[in-house]
């Protein structure tokens, strides 16, 4: 995120409402009980059990408005707005929680006359969704040119100046005010929310609405990339054919409203609790429940928060015939893959990948994800679908290569393996982790001694605080005999990755050259402590501790590592 961007989310966050109900609402000792079980259930994000207990608790003691408050605001998180709405007249009309209900279910309903009158009576959420709201009410009775002005005071509200000219950049286009609408967006102080992929849609939309096809064709390179996903392809496809692009970011004020809540999710996602992120959200599906956008940032938040399964869910709402489709599919293979379902994210990423052979994100991603479940014979073929998509070469595609390249080296097949090292450097010369792979790849083959440690110390130098690098720094030092050399770089490895196998039985190698033969055993034994991450390895490491390196190395056929 840009230094614009943190500045102008902070400004956001210290002038929105605090929808995150105070912690400090407490029950009578009679009626701990179900308070305690709604904190419980919220510590542990079950917003929907959260809203059940805090509901019992506030009706044990209806004097207490912030157990209620607790109870709304947790029917919001659990995706039950039309059950949050219900009760919001409960609540103090002071109450922000309230105040952002009530403009939801007047938005809902298209009356915008309610929230006007409701704004004018006092009710306050915050100076950003009060303000938004107010502006697409009078544009929803009618009040254009009022409208347009709230917009503008509006702008004059520290840091709120970025997301008063997006909205009125779509309110004026909604209108039919194209250049109107491109002058607001292209203003100076939206930079921020210029890298979104809403702003890109409307962008585009109100060029093509303007005859300006070809700077909308531009856009869509420079947003979507030179791999756009099939939906988006096709989006330019039509541009280049000369099609006009409906504007359809939004179709009604109540689009509006529900920008205005998605538009704060979206750039509160980093600055802010994940509850109070998706209660935004929520607010945002509850007004535009069709909105891809939101179903994705709604998917995002759940993945974020670890609730794998149910950002899946969302991710697998989103039709196929959306644009946003492809990427849809990526998310919902992550989310699954982290749940623990490795097999079932395989399948979505296969599938994937062949509905649109010539994209090769899938192709990349299957690879990775075949990659970590140690399938390399497959995710050399995925990855080898990947490339060919890819057409050509591009400095940005060193990791795909590299990806490909410790496959092809632990599925021993050196040769391919050192090629796509190669190539992968050549598109980045200096990358650490690839210098450090193939460095210590040759080590271990004990080919290209010198060449294999100076690749490491490039690595070394350009990331002196990683364990792995330094690992290798030093066992490359140990591998050309020079062995008291080897010590402290082995030494400060351990530091920094101290539970790592591999790394504390490195050290006891080193130890054992140097003649300190107990500090030795005692690293091998931390080893063995942390699990190696094949029996063939840990039996190597007990077979040490009985009879010692040397006499390993000798049965190996290897030099002797000269302990004493």
């Amino acid at each position: 995120m840009s230094c614009i961007f943190r500045a102008a989310a902070g400004a956001v966050l210290a002038l929105s409402l605090g929808l995150g109900a105070p912690a400090t609402a407490r029950a009578e000792d009679g009626q701990a009980g179900p308070y305690l079980a709604a904190q419980l259930a919220g510590a542990s994000l079950d917003y929907m059990a959260a809203a059940e207990w805090y509901q019992r608790a506030s009706a044990a003691d209806p004097k207490n408005e912030q157990l209620l408050q607790q109870a709304v605001f947790s029917r919001i998180l659990a995706g039950q707005v039309e059950d949050a709405v219900g009760q919001a007249d409960k609540l103090s009309r002071k109450d922000a929680v309230a105040t952002i209900l009530v403009i939801a279910d007047a938005a809902r309903k298209d009356d915008y006359q309610r929230i006007l009158d409701e704004l004018a009576a006092g009710r306050r959420s915050g100076p950003l969704i009060d303000g938004l709201s107010k502006a697409w009410a009078l544009f929803g009775i009618g009040q254009v040119n009022e409208a347009t002005a709230a917009f503008d005071t509006l702008a004059k509200e520290a840091g709120l100046r970025p997301f008063a000219m997006y909205h009125k950049g779509l309110a004026l286009a909604l209108v039919g005010d194209f250049e109107g609408a491109l002058k607001a967006l292209d203003d100076k102080s939206t930079e921020p929310l210029q890298s979104t992929r809403r702003y890109w849609l409307a962008k585009a939309q109100i060029l093509s609405q303007l005859e300006r096809n070809p700077e909308a064709i531009a856009l869509f390179e420079k947003s979507f990339g030179a791999y756009p996903a099939p939906g988006f392809l096709e989006l330019r496809k039509r541009l280049e054919a000369g099609e006009p692009l409906p504007f359809d970011v939004v179709e009604t004020p109540r689009d509006g409203i529900a920008e205005a809540f998605y538009s704060t999710a979206l750039v509160s996602i980093n600055q802010t609790s994940d509850p109070e992120t998706l209660s935004y959200a929520r607010l945002a599906s509850f007004l535009r429940p069709a909105n891809v956008d939101v179903t994705l940032l709604v998917a995002t938040i759940l993945e974020k928060t670890g609730q794998n399964d149910l950002a899946a869910d969302a991710y697998k709402t989103i039709s196929r015939t959306d644009p946003a489709w492809y990427p849809a599919e990526l998310g919902r293979a992550d989310a699954v893959a982290a749940a623990g379902r490795t097999d079932a994210a395989i399948e979505i990423l296969d599938a994937l990948a062949k509905t649109a052979p010539d994209t090769p994100d899938a192709w990349v991603r299957l690879g990775d994800m075949l990659r970590r479940a140690e399938r390399y014979p497959d995710a050399i073929a995925a990855y080898d679908k990947g490339i060919a998509a890819l057409g050509d070469v591009r400095p940005e595609q060193w990791g795909v290569y590299y990806a490909r390249g410790i496959c092809n080296e632990r599925a021993r097949n050196w040769p391919r393996a050192e090629a796509d090292f190669t190539q992968a450097l050549k598109l980045n010369p200096d990358q650490p982790d690839v210098l450090n792979y193939m460095g210590y790849s040759l080590l271990e083959r004990r080919e290209r001694l010198d060449e294999a440690l100076s690749m490491i110390e490039r690595a070394a130098k350009a990331e002196p605080d990683s364990g792995a690098i330094t690992d290798s720094l030093g066992w490359g030092l140990y591998r050309m005999g020079h062995h008291a050399e080897a010590v402290s770089h082995m030494e400060r490895a351990v530091e920094l990755m101290p539970v790592d196998p591999v790394i504390n039985d490195h050290l006891g190698d080193v130890y054992w050259s140097v003649g300190r033969k107990r500090e030795a055993e005692y690293q091998w034994k931390r080893a063995l402590s942390f699990k190696p991450d094949s029996e063939e390895e840990a039996a190597r490491i007990r077979r040490k501790l009985e009879v010692g390196l040397d006499a390993v190395l000798k049965d190996e056929g290897a030099a002797p590592a000269n302990g004493n």
